[in-house]
């Protein structure tokens, strides 16, 4: 797997990089700063020679070459300014822009609202240049605003994340969590390659993953606190002892005894809070900070951190329970996660009845096992139809399904095991 870097030291170590073909999802809160993650992927994709592709909706053209000119090279960087005849409104305050030459290349989308219209400009600019350009679509809150609905944003998605992961690019999309369903945000997840989500608690601010396609570090899913010094990003690393669960531990002991947090922070001059971070792993204590909590807590420090820490994996999966978590939709047809891992994934699809899907579940080629638990559905692979029932299996590994049908009068389950 080709990888790249961010522009973020920490952020490339936190993830292992970015892959290319990755389309990252950032879902963000206001306030946290995300243009600086974005900022950054901008000067390093120029560093390293390669064609960034801002796509606003969002930003005015003049207020997103102010924040990057200095960052790259005018002929790396083409704008598509969906703004200005967008939430701009033609204003003659962001109209006024292209009445002054520049050294940037700006492609002005006179009616963004038409999704034809901007994905046929998008394409053929996508053409123009070699695969590898870079990509940043600053809002995809801003193409729901424009478009009026999630469905219309979602189906642009779905058409384009699959088409610049063929191109071999690197994309940011930025979304703000709350302007959108969970509905939403689980349908997107289910089709990108990687999630990370920026929020803030208290004045802090924290990233982790939701999504991480390919590696197989579980760090990166844990809360990191991560700090701005100008246009530098850090992100605070655990030390061994938050490595090695410390926080649940102390929890563990400190309700052993019977001692609310409270008590436990005033018997070492902390306070409430740091005691909560602490016990969530959100942050790790100092060496002098960790010796007091054990004294306060009567247990050996040596001893603590040597404790092994318990297997944690799952190993029991209900089906009230899977179904209790917002499946990715595609034609009323419902895709729940079971488990998986970087080499394994475990799905459940339900088809409702009498419902046809001119394609396969995923663009994603990959070894597929699928059982099926409940009904009946036919499937057809390279224009031979075969009916499926319960207790039936196939297994693809070369050849994929061009449609699937059921024609049943009530749910057909199907079990599918993905490598």
């Amino acid at each position: 797997m080709h990888k790249i870097s961010s522009g973020v030291k920490s952020l490339d170590n936190l993830i292992d990089s970015l892959y290319i073909g990755d389309n990252v999802v950032w879902e963000v809160d206001s306030g946290t700063l995300y243009s600086k993650f974005v900022e950054n992927f901008i000067k390093q994709s120029s560093k390293d020679s390669q064609k960034i592709i801002y796509i606003s909706f969002n930003r005015s053209p003049q207020s997103i070459l102010n924040s990057v000119k200095n960052s790259l090279v005018p002929e790396h960087f083409v704008l598509v300014d969906c703004f200005t005849a967008g939430k701009g409104k033609n204003d003659k305050t962001f109209v006024r822009f292209y009445e002054n030459p520049t050294d940037f290349n700006i492609v002005r989308i006179e009616n963004p609202r038409n999704i034809d219209q901007f994905t046929e400009t998008l394409n053929s600019i996508e053409d123009s240049f070699p695969p590898g350009a870079r990509y940043i679509f600053d809002s995809l809150t801003g193409m729901q605003d424009l478009w009026g609905d999630e469905n219309s944003t979602y189906k642009f998605f779905t058409y384009m994340c699959p088409r610049l992961y063929d191109l071999d690019t690197v994309a940011y999309w930025i979304l703000e969590k709350e302007a959108h369903s969970q509905k939403f945000k689980a349908n997107l997840r289910h089709i990108t390659q990687a999630v990370l989500e920026l929020y803030k608690r208290k004045d802090m601010l924290y990233i982790k993953a939701l999504k991480l396609e390919g590696r197989s570090n579980r760090e990166a899913f844990k809360p990191h606190l991560y700090e701005m010094d100008g246009s530098e990003i850090t992100i605070t690393f655990p030390g061994k002892e938050t490595l090695t669960d410390i926080g649940s531990r102390l929890k563990k002991r400190r309700t052993r005894l019977g001692m609310s947090q409270k008590e436990l922070a005033d018997s070492v001059d902390l306070t409430p809070s740091f005691i909560s971070q602490l016990e969530n792993n959100q942050i790790s204590p100092s060496l002098s900070s960790f010796m007091q909590l054990c004294g306060a807590l009567g247990v050996n420090p040596g001893q603590f951190l040597e404790e092994k820490k318990p297997d944690t994996e799952p190993w029991l999966f209900k089906k009230k329970e899977v179904l209790l978590h917002p499946p990715y939709v595609e034609n009323t047809i419902k895709v729940y996660e079971i488990s998986g891992d970087e080499n394994i994934a475990v799905k459940l699809i339900v088809f409702p009845p009498r419902t046809e899907l001119q394609k396969h579940f995923f663009y994603k080629r990959t070894r597929e096992f699928i059982h099926i638990l409940k009904g009946a559905v036919s499937v057809t692979v390279e224009g031979a139809v075969e009916k499926l029932e319960s207790g039936d299996s196939v297994f693809f590994k070369e050849h994929f399904p061009d449609q699937w049908k059921n024609e049943e009068d009530k749910d057909t389950e199907l079990l599918m095991v993905c490598s």
